[in-house]
This record gives structure tokens, C-alpha cells and sequence, in this order.
């Protein structure tokens, strides 16, 4: 079993940065994609960046792309989304989420943290 828990939303005025972490723990993380999920307000959850745990190959949706960063520490088993230039548009609970295979679906994934809030302020 592994436990995924998220770490550093906040609120933050648009145009500002904030950086999540999401820390793996339980067993040795050996999943092969960890992944950042978002939900706002009355939308469907929604896939947002993941990486390759091992090569670090990253993906992104679109509106997200050159903003959002998804870099992993291997030898914490943390995963991070730095994310820069934020829109009000942003504003969800971001959740972190891990999986043996890449997909942007989000019943494909195994492992899900509890979810961190992020608000951007316009």
C-alpha cells in the first residue's frame, strides 16, 4: 500500500507562484507514474501534469503547459509541481496520485493523497 500526502497549496494572487510536494510513503514507492490531479468548484476532476518515476519524462495539459513544473526527488519518494504565473482559473484542490502506467484518466490511477487547496485570487 502506499500513501500519498500533499503539501503547500495556499492562497495566492494571480501571477504568483506556489509549489506542491507530495511525499510517498508505506512501502518503497515503486510505481512508475506519480501524477498531479485538480478539482474545482462543481467541475470533474481533472488530470494536470505527471512524470515517469523513474526517467522523469514529464506531461501536461495544455493549459498548463510552460507555467507548471513537475520535477520528482527520487531518494525522498517526493514529487513536486512547481507552478509559476498562476490564473485565477487555477484555483481547485490539487491531488496527487500514483500508478503503475501513464494515463490522463483519472479511474486509471491506483493511489490518491487527500488533496491540497489552491486559490488564486484575481
Amino acid at each position: 500500500q502506499v500513501q500519498l500526502v500533499e503539501s503547500g497549496g495556499g492562497l495566492v494572487q494571480a501571477g504568483g507562484s506556489l509549489r506542491l510536494s507530495c511525499a510517498a510513503s508505506g512501502r518503497t514507492f515503486s510505481s512508475a507514474f506519480m501524477g498531479w490531479f485538480r478539482q474545482a468548484p462543481g467541475k470533474a476532476r481533472e488530470f494536470v501534469s505527471a512524470i515517469r518515476w523513474s526517467g522523469g519524462d514529464t506531461y501536461y495539459i495544455d493549459s498548463v503547459k510552460g507555467r507548471f513544473t513537475m520535477s520528482r526527488d527520487y531518494a525522498k519518494n517526493t514529487g513536486y509541481l512547481q507552478m509559476n504565473s498562476l490564473k485565477p482559473e487555477d484555483t481547485a484542490v490539487y491531488y496527487c496520485a500514483a500508478a503503475n502506467s501513464y494515463s490522463p484518466i483519472v479511474g486509471t490511477w491506483d493511489y490518491w493523497g487527500q488533496g491540497t487547496q489552491v486559490t488564486v485570487s484575481s
